[in-house]
């Protein structure tokens, strides 16, 4: 079935523009009919096809899962107040927990996309990870080096430092990756997959592809 019509992906078009409070007020309804209570629905879903894979999440909540669509403009110079697009997380904690074992994904007038991986951790969550990494290195190659991972995901992203520990630093020659700050992952399709049938079974792909190098993190930063 399909959860969306040509209209949200054209609210947001206008939006671009038009990002102020008058605007959006004057629209507020089409943006209620054809943008939130849709994705609202469409979360729900999901929510409930990952519950089948991960029971984890079977209690999370919609309005635990998705992002405001106001902009946080405390210390950015941008002050648009909207955001140009929706966004949620399906996992354990919904969007409290996003370095956990969940995925993020966005639909905007440009593109879909689907987020894995760690996008955010403290100090103590990336030395765990950094550790897990080094004590099963041969596991996490294999499993971000998976024909289907990188067919779907291609590679692991994120900032890096420029120095590991000491414990860590020749290791690193061999495994780069363990100088990132972050261990995200996506894939992207285009923004006509907003309005096809194929949007859930994408997003059920992408969730289960990702399941393995997730469950791999989720270990090490429980």
């Amino acid at each position: 079935m399909t959860y969306f019509g040509p209209e949200f992906n054209a609210f947001f078009r206008e939006l671009a523009p038009n990002n102020h409070k008058d605007w959006f007020d004057e629209n507020r309804k089409r943006y209620e009919q054809h943008v939130k209570i849709p994705f609202q629905k469409f979360v729900q879903a999901a929510i409930q096809e990952v519950s089948l894979i991960n029971p984890a999440v079977k209690d999370l909540e919609p309005k635990d899962a998705i992002f405001r669509i106001n902009r946080d403009i405390r210390f950015s110079k941008d002050k648009s107040p909207y955001k140009l697009q929706m966004s949620a997380v399906i996992g354990p904690g919904g969007k409290k927990n996003f370095a956990g074992n969940g995925l993020y994904f966005e639909l905007t007038p440009e593109h879909v996309r689907f987020y894995a991986g760690i996008y955010e951790a403290n100090k103590d969550q990336l030395l765990a990870v950094r550790q897990g990494i080094a004590a099963n290195l041969d596991t996490f190659q294999k499993l971000y080096q998976a024909p289907e991972f990188v067919n779907l995901f291609g590679e692991i992203r994120g900032a890096k430092n420029k120095i590991l520990p000491k414990e860590l630093k020749s290791l690193g020659e061999k495994e780069p990756l363990l100088y990132n700050k972050q261990f995200y992952f996506f894939c992207e399709h285009s923004e006509k997959l907003t309005e096809s049938e194929d949007l859930m079974s994408k997003l059920l792909e992408a969730y289960r592809v990702a399941q393995p190098l997730q469950n791999f993190f989720s270990k090490l930063v429980s």
